[in-house]
């Protein structure tokens, strides 16, 4: 068995609660489903947001709505770069899987396609 991350992004409309809620079910739900994972073997998850996004902690919402009450989740700020993508929502998920690196399948929605365009299409 590998530990192996799993990355993940989308734009928040505003923020709004609501909005961050929303985001987060969507960003999960297509993580969990294009890795086919089973919640059980995730190790932890890290979650950050841009300056702009100080409504809610996307770990509530993981929790709540799609099950991850025993997964360690911890929410940050992203680090504040000149011209970087606003209102946007990341995380990184460390699950304990028998799949190789490019099984893996990362996603990027919304407006943070852009950052992954090497990953769109798959």
């Amino acid at each position: 068995m590998y530990s192996r991350g799993i990355r993940g992004a989308i734009t928040v409309d505003s923020d709004t609660s609501d909005s961050i809620k929303s985001a987060t079910v969507e960003l999960l739900t297509e993580i969990i489903k294009k890795n086919d994972l089973d919640l059980s073997k995730i190790s932890h998850a890290i979650f950050t947001l841009t300056n702009d996004l100080k409504s809610a902690f996307p770990a509530k919402f993981a929790r709540e709505c799609l099950g991850f009450s025993c997964v360690p989740m911890m929410c940050f700020n992203e680090l504040d770069v000149g011209g970087s993508l606003e209102k946007c929502l990341r995380v990184l998920i460390v699950v304990n899987t028998e799949k190789s690196q490019e099984e893996i399948r990362h996603v990027y929605l919304r407006g943070a396609e852009v950052l992954r365009k090497d990953l769109s299409g798959k």
